[in-house]
């Protein structure tokens, strides 16, 4: 097999993983803005055309890892840089398969936990389990229930506490009035840190904690003036109106602050996971043209453009069906439970990454719609379909492992 086949051949396997990308894992930004009805579907697939594209252009890393999570050492494949090559080919082909099945069946997994699968597969038939990091794969096993229950809580505890100052109060109009700036001066300083301190990595930024949080108060504080000013223009007296009518202007304040959410989280998914296409391909084009593989890899642009793009394509095309299970179909959500899931999710990746805790953004934000059907009962949730969600997490992993060796055994 020619050196330009074999680059085109993965070019495409990128663009299929990164297809497969936008597809399945849109609903992590967008899943609850749909399902309360803050964004219609055909604006919610815009708006994260938009920032996952910008996120992965402009944003996403220049270097990046070959191997995601260090799971097999790229040392091994040093005098033998075809076999990687073929590997991490079958593995583009296998975890795009995965996650093509998934989002056709409308199930949230995780996009980094299929690549990873994949890469497990080839490692294990060319150099036995022995190769395999075992103690980094023990904590994407944890991750399966750190995640989830991290989420859950957060959430259920956001929106217990929005429910006690805002919802059950006799003038929710007046409290929610009160309370706004406070929402999005904490909002404003959250995804500043996400940004500063944890997120984004790609910017290189290395903040000490000290200085991300005196940016996050500063931001807080312009969060706050925002916030205040926006009910100043928006304020309405509440009196001759319905109970119906003050709580769904209620509801509405909070649209604003979920969609303010959302953008943030396409534009850190667009720049983060897209390596999980990117990574793999530059990896592929480096061992060819230069016969040699490494644990980093350059990024060129154009890589970045195919995975940008191919994101943007698969969340046009299939990314309805995830957004569809995430926003409806675990448990019935509003913009005050939207709102309080991604805040939930977003609160917990950044906690659990400061910690060093294996977290998944999927099961993170599934975790926390769950949390917030908890806060109104257990028959508020669809078990049913909780636990086919459940099933696939814990299949994702053997499922690509399998697909990509018996690929690898093929194509070698």
């Amino acid at each position: 097999m020619s050196s330009l086949l074999i680059i085109l051949l993965a070019v495409v396997g990128g663009l299929y993983m990164a297809w497969n990308i936008g597809a399945n894992d849109v609903a992590n930004a967008m899943g609850t803005s749909v399902g309360s009805k803050a964004l219609t579907l055909k604006q919610a697939i815009l708006i994260a055309a938009i920032f996952e594209f910008s996120g992965a252009v402009l944003v996403g890393s220049h270097v990046t890892s070959t191997i995601q999570k260090g799971i097999v050492d790229p040392a091994l494949f040093a005098s033998v840089p075809q076999q990687y090559v073929i590997g991490m080919l079958a593995a583009l082909i296998s975890a795009g398969i995965w996650l093509q099945l998934a989002t056709f069946w409308g199930l949230p997994v995780s996009t980094t936990h299929s690549i990873v699968g994949s890469v497990v597969g080839f490692g294990i038939v060319c150099y036995g389990v022995k190769a395999i990091e075992w103690g980094k794969m023990a904590t994407i096993v944890a991750s399966w229930v750190i995640s989830p229950i991290a989420g859950g809580i957060l959430a259920f505890l956001t929106f217990k506490i929005i429910a006690r100052l805002i919802l059950e109060s006799p003038k929710p109009i007046h409290a929610v009035h009160r309370y706004f700036p406070y929402l999005t001066a904490v909002v404003f300083a959250l995804v500043t840190l996400s940004f500063t301190y944890k997120g984004l990595k790609n910017l290189h930024l290395n903040l000490s904690l000290t200085k991300a949080l005196l940016i996050a108060l500063l931001m807080a504080v312009v969060g706050w003036i925002g916030g205040t000013l926006f009910l100043l223009r928006r304020r309405t007296s509440a009196t001759g109106v319905t109970l119906r009518q003050r709580l769904r202007d209620m509801e509405e304040v909070f649209k604003y602050l979920q969609v303010m959410t959302a953008c943030c989280m396409a534009f850190a998914h667009g720049a983060n996971d897209v390596a999980n296409a990117t990574g793999p391909l530059a990896g592929i084009i480096m061992g060819m043209k230069q016969g040699m593989i490494t644990s980093k890899a350059e990024v060129p642009m154009w890589v970045l453009l195919v995975g940008g793009t191919g994101i943007v394509i698969g969340l046009a095309t299939w990314g309805y069906r995830v957004i569809e299970t995430v926003g409806k179909k675990i448990t019935e959500i509003n913009p005050s439970r939207g709102f309080s899931a991604e805040f939930g999710c977003a609160t917990t990746v950044l906690i659990c990454s400061r910690l060093g805790l294996p977290v998944s953004t999927t099961h993170t934000l599934v975790g926390a719609v769950i949390g917030v059907g908890m806060a109104r009962g257990i028959g508020a949730l669809n078990l049913k379909v909780i636990r086919d969600i459940w099933y696939s997490w814990l299949i994702t992993v053997p499922f690509t492992a399998g697909l990509t060796a018996i690929l690898f055994s093929f194509m070698r």
